[in-house]
């Protein structure tokens, strides 16, 4: 495990922002920059921005190579129920994949009822909400509880703010045609079910998770950005969840719920300014991602440091690519 010191000596030394225009065109998100390499691949390189409730906030020291390193291991866990994006990790915040057209909806597999945000399962829930994108949910749900079986909840994908969709609505607003509503639906779940098993096998429940799916050169549905990590996933600790859960107390969980539960006992709520996040919680924070990576993996984090984050993806990317 990472020292609290070796996280606090690295508080300045985020990748907060890439330049790197010098290898392709650049298309910034809130967590991972693209940029589209003359070859046809794409680069997508992870910094340590973090973003809850639709802001882009302070960021998170080796974030970037935690949530890097831990898609490159689900996609090799991963690649026999669907292929995926994924070439080579020339950096260890740097992914080289396939280009693919990305479908404009994102897949969310839920198999609690829990969350904060406005479009997560609690959330409207708690509003009184029941068709829940489609899923008739039944009367007498307490938060954090488990659902029957998984559900899939789709959201239309935005950088203001996602909205809430049926599979239904996805073929009926010409999103996605129906062949690829069933096709993503059977490979999301069967995703869900192998995080589900090998999270178990570590004492860790997924909870729900995202993921995002596109065609490739071929027109084959391929999963794309991320799998299982704990920005796009909920985890929670196994051994106390049941004691927590009777009490009517919050899972221990080791993703970014901490970050979401934290602002909102700040008072935040959307539309307000997002609070500043203070060092030790970002220290804190970072040691959760670290925590998680070896937890899932049964493998020691080791971090790259003593180099600026940009230079060393630079000096990497110039061995690797012959830029």
């Amino acid at each position: 495990m990472v020292s609290p010191e070796i996280i606090q000596a690295n508080l300045g030394n985020c990748l907060t922002e890439t330049h790197l225009e010098q290898f392709g065109e650049k298309i910034q998100g809130k967590v991972r920059d693209s940029y589209k390499l003359p070859d046809g691949r794409r680069m997508l390189v992870v910094t340590d921005r973090q973003s809850a409730f639709d802001y882009v906030l302070d960021p998170i020291p080796f974030k970037g190579q935690v949530l890097n390193k831990i898609t490159a291991y689900w996609f090799e866990k991963t690649k026999d129920i669907a292929p995926n994006h994924l070439i080579s990790v020339p950096d260890p915040n740097v992914t080289i994949a396939k280009e693919c057209k990305v479908f404009p909806v994102e897949f969310i597999v839920r198999g609690y009822i829990t969350g904060v945000t406005g479009t997560s399962a609690w959330y409207n829930y708690e509003k009184g909400e029941r068709m829940f994108c489609g899923n008739l949910l039944p009367e007498g749900l307490k938060k954090n509880q488990k659902f029957e079986k998984p559900i899939i909840t789709p959201t239309t994908k935005s950088d203001e703010h996602d909205e809430k969709i049926s599979l239904k609505e996805i073929v009926e607003q010409g999103l996605m045609s129906q062949e690829h509503v069933d096709r993503v639906s059977e490979i999301v779940l069967a995703l869900f079910a192998r995080g589900t098993e090998l999270a178990a096998k570590q004492n860790l429940i997924l909870v729900d998770t995202k993921y995002e799916l596109g065609l490739d050169e071929n027109g084959v549905v391929t999963v794309v950005d991320e799998v299982h990590t704990p920005d796009s996933s909920r985890y929670w600790k196994m051994e106390t969840y049941e004691d927590r859960f009777a009490k009517g107390e919050e899972p221990e969980s080791l993703d970014k719920e901490f970050l979401r539960l934290w602002m909102r006992e700040q008072g935040f709520d959307y539309g307000q300014k997002p609070p500043t996040i203070p060092d030790e919680v970002r220290v804190d924070f970072s040691g959760k991602y670290i925590q998680l990576y070896e937890t899932m993996t049964g493998e020691e984090f080791v971090p790259e440091t003593g180099q600026p984050v940009h230079d060393r993806i630079v000096e990497n990317l110039e061995n690797n690519l012959k830029a």
